[in-house]
Order: structure tokens, then C-alpha cells, then sequence
């Protein structure tokens, strides 16, 4: 084979992937950015309705969720948007409001019990007692 005959077998093959795995390389980066700007959009709608919606200390509950528990955060952050956009609030939802939505996620979610284990034999080794027959 010449260099031409490789040349060409090679394009064919670049190609051939470039149709098989979606486009070229400036088309995948116009793809991931317009899938970035539509990810920008939806949390900048998702923000404002949260706004309309929750007051200011029900906010801040929310965002301390948001710090210790994020998936737990985002559970009840649809829920909040779902009962919004089907009517279900009237108004904004107060701290003691959320609290009690707080109370039914927490209701529905599985609770997994988290054991810590105390082996009380290596706490019992101590080598400060231990008797230094180097020195």
C-alpha cells in the first residue's frame, strides 16, 4: 500500500467514526454548549420560582438542606415546583409550611439506620504505656 492508499483508507475510517459516533468535534462543542446554556436556564427558572414560592426563612432552611443533604435538597425542591405549577400553594409557604413538607418527604424516604462500631480492644492498647526498654 502507498501513502495515498493509506491516506485515503484513513479518511474513509474517520469518517465512517465521525458519522457512527455523532459529528465532528465542532459540532459535539456547539452540542455541549447549547446543552449547558439550556442547564443555566432551567436552574435560573427553577430559582425564580422557588422564590415566588418559599419566603425568606423557608429559603434558608432550604439552602441549609441544600449544605447537609443534597439529594434529600432536590427531592424536595421538585416537590415545592410540582405543587406550585399544579396550584397547590396558595401564596407564599412559610417556615412552619415547609417544615411539615419537610416531614412528609421525610416520611416517604427510606430510612437507613447508620451504626458506629466501637472496637474497644485497640482502644485499650496504649503505647504510652508501654514501657521503654531502649533508653
Amino acid at each position: 500500500m502507498s501513502d495515498g492508499d493509506l491516506n485515503a483508507l484513513r479518511a474513509q475510517r474517520m469518517a465512517q467514526m465521525q458519522s457512527q459516533y455523532g459529528g465532528g468535534g465542532g459540532n459535539d462543542a456547539e452540542k455541549q454548549q447549547a446543552q449547558q446554556e439550556q442547564m443555566r436556564a432551567q436552574e435560573e427558572m427553577k430559582h425564580s420560582i422557588l422564590s415566588q414560592v418559599l419566603d425568606q426563612q423557608a429559603r434558608a432552611r432550604l439552602n441549609t438542606l441544600k449544605v447537609s443533604k443534597p439529594e434529600k435538597a432536590q427531592m424536595v425542591e421538585s416537590m415545592v415546583i410540582r405543587m406550585a405549577q399544579m396550584g397547590q400553594v396558595r401564596g407564599k409557604l412559610d417556615d412552619a409550611q415547609f417544615v411539615s413538607i419537610l416531614e412528609s418527604v421525610n416520611a416517604q424516604m427510606p430510612q437507613s439506620k447508620s451504626t458506629v462500631k466501637y472496637d474497644r480492644r485497640r482502644a485499650a492498647i496504649d503505647s504510652d504505656d508501654d514501657e521503654d526498654y531502649g533508653c
